[in-house]
């Protein structure tokens, strides 16, 4: 138990921190799935669409301070690469 009134504060405000980056990273972790089924069905015009909504969800994340910006340039990358890959292959 917190014994100073700034460490209880710090303990609520970390609970709602640490709920907030869960529901983040949980719908980063969707968004990713649904791009890779799209490139696992070769779907083409989708998995861009789905790419570009991708990219949204994890700036948001980077900006927000959930991920470090440099993941989220990471999975980016390795992101984009797939959809090329799919696109040359096509």
């Amino acid at each position: 138990m917190p014994t100073t009134k700034s460490a209880a504060k710090r303990l609520r405000s970390s609970a709602k921190r640490k709920m907030r980056n869960q529901v983040r990273k949980s719908h980063n972790r969707t968004m990713e799935k649904k791009f890779l089924g799209l490139v696992e069905e070769k779907n083409v015009e989708a998995a861009t669409a789905a790419l570009t909504e991708c990219f949204s969800v994890l700036d948001r994340a980077a900006k927000e301070g959930t991920i470090h910006v440099n993941k989220a340039d990471r999975k980016k990358s390795r992101l984009t690469a797939k959809l090329k890959a799919l696109t040359v292959k096509a």
